[in-house]
C-alpha cells in the first residue's frame, strides 16, 4: 500500500466548474435581458416614429416608455423659450400641463448639472437636488439615465429615466440602446413640431395670429353637430372694420396692417376661451359662438365694440384714430331634422353675412340682427 501514489483531492477542480457554470448562467441571462430589452426599444422606437401627432408622440414618448422599460418615472424635458411648442398644443386642443412628465422650460441648462456638458447618455445615482426638477412630484427614484436630445450641436431638451433600483442605471451600464432611442425621440419630436406648424400655417391667419376662414368653416360643422347633440344654440358674428379703406388711403397698407393687429387684440380681449376667432379676410372678422343664444351674442358683440372704440388706434408715429365697427349677428337653433352640417354652416355664415351688411348700409357702427 504504501508504494501508491496519493490522490489529488478533486474538491477544488468540482468549485471551480461551479464558479465557470455560475458564470456561464449570469452571462446567459444577461445576455437574455439585453435581446429582451433591444426588442422592447426597437418596438418603442417604432411606435415613436409612427406617431401622426405632436400630442399623440408625447402620451407614447412618456407612457409608451414607462410601461415598455418598466420604471417608476420617464419625463421629456422640452426647451421652449418662445413658448411656440405650447401655442401649438393649444392650437391643436391640448392644455400643455395636460402631458404628465413633459416639462417645458425656457432653459435646459438651469434644470441639471449634467446638462452643462450632455454629449451622451448620462447614467448614475438620483441626486434629489440635482434630479429633482426633471422628476417634477415624483419620490423613491434611486437612479436616473439622462439622454439629450439635440439639434445640430445644441442641446434643445432630454428624455428622462428614473428607477426605485439603484443598479438600474449606474455608469459601468453600456448606454449604446439609450443613445439610440435619444436621436430617435429627438427626430421624431423635430418632425412632429414641423407638422404641426404646417397645420398651423395652413390655418391660420399670417398677420393676427388668428384662425383662418378654412378652419372656421371646418369648426363651424363641429359646433352645429354638437348643438344638435346637446340642444344648445350656435351663433355666428360677422365683423367689419367702419371705413377701413380711409386708413389704408391715409396711412398706407403698413399703419392698415397695424390697426388691424391692434383691433384684434382688443376683440381677443372680450371674447370667451370656448368661442373661436377668425380673420375672415381683408378688414373682417368673425366669431363662432358655441351656446350661445341671439341675446348673449348682442352683449358680446356690444362689448367688443366698446373695447374697440374707446381709445384711437395708434396707426403711425404721432398718428391715430378711433375705428368703429359693424357687426352683423346670426344663430342656427338645434334641429335633428335638419343633418345636412354643411348646409347649415353655409346658412348661418350667409345670415351674419346679410345682417352684417345691413349694418354697414344702416350708417355703420351698430348691430343687425337675422331674422
Amino acid at each position: 500500500m504504501s508504494g501508491l501514489a496519493p490522490v489529488d483531492d478533486p474538491r477544488p477542480m468540482e468549485d471551480e466548474v461551479l464558479a465557470l457554470r455560475a458564470e456561464i448562467d449570469r452571462l446567459h441571462a444577461e445576455a437574455g435581458r439585453n435581446v429582451d430589452v433591444f426588442r422592447r426599444t426597437l418596438d418603442r422606437e417604432l411606435a415613436i416614429l409612427e406617431a401622426q401627432t405632436l400630442p399623440e408622440l408625447l402620451e407614447v414618448i412618456v407612457d409608451g416608455l414607462r410601461a415598455s422599460h418598466g420604471v417608476e418615472a420617464v419625463s421629456l424635458v422640452v426647451q421652449d423659450p418662445q413658448h411656440e411648442i405650447r401655442h401649438l398644443l393649444l392650437g391643436d386642443g391640448h392644455r400643455p400641463d395636460s402631458f404628465a412628465g413633459v416639462v417645458f422650460t425656457d432653459s435646459v441648462v438651469a434644470l441639471a448639472p449634467q446638462m452643462h456638458s450632455l454629449a451622451r447618455p448620462w447614467l448614475g445615482p438620483y441626486v434629489g437636488p440635482d434630479h429633482q426638477l426633471l422628476f417634477p412630484g415624483i419620490a423613491g427614484l434611486a437612479s436616473v439615465a439622462i439622454l439629450p436630445l439635440t439639434r445640430g450641436e445644441r442641446l434643445v431638451g432630454t428624455l428622462n429615466f428614473g428607477s426605485a433600483d439603484p443598479g438600474r442605471f449606474t455608469r459601468r451600464h453600456g448606454s449604446d440602446f439609450l443613445g439610440h432611442l435619444g436621436a430617435i425621440t429627438g427626430l421624431a419630436f423635430d418632425s412632429a413640431c414641423n407638422r404641426a406648424r404646417l397645420v398651423r400655417a395652413g390655418l391660420t391667419d399670417y398677420l393676427t395670429g388668428w384662425h383662418n376662414r378654412r378652419y372656421l368653416q371646418s369648426r363651424l360643422r363641429e359646433e352645429i353637430a354638437r348643438s344638435q347633440r346637446q340642444g344648445t344654440p350656435t351663433s355666428m358674428l360677422m365683423i367689419d372694420l367702419d371705413r377701413f379703406k380711409e386708413v389704408n388711403d391715409s396711412c398706407g397698407h403698413l399703419g392698415g396692417d397695424a390697426a388691424i393687429c391692434e383691433i384684434a387684440m382688443r376683440i381677443d380681449s372680450q371674447v370667451r376661451s370656448s368661442d373661436t376667432a377668425a380673420r375672415f379676410g381683408g378688414d373682417e372678422f368673425a366669431l363662432l359662438l358655441p351656446g350661445a343664444s341671439v341675446a348673449e351674442a348682442s352683449h358680446i358683440a356690444r362689448r367688443i365694440m366698446r373695447a374697440v372704440s374707446s381709445s384711437p388706434v395708434e396707426l403711425g408715429p404721432g398718428v391715430a384714430r378711433v375705428i368703429t365697427l359693424s357687426v352683423g349677428i346670426a344663430a342656427v337653433l338645434p334641429d335633428a331634422t335638419q343633418g345636412d352640417l354643411k348646409s347649415r354652416a353655409e346658412r348661418l355664415l350667409a345670415e351674419a353675412d346679410a345682417a352684417l351688411y345691413r349694418a354697414k348700409a344702416a350708417g355703420r357702427n351698430c348691430i343687425e340682427v337675422a331674422s
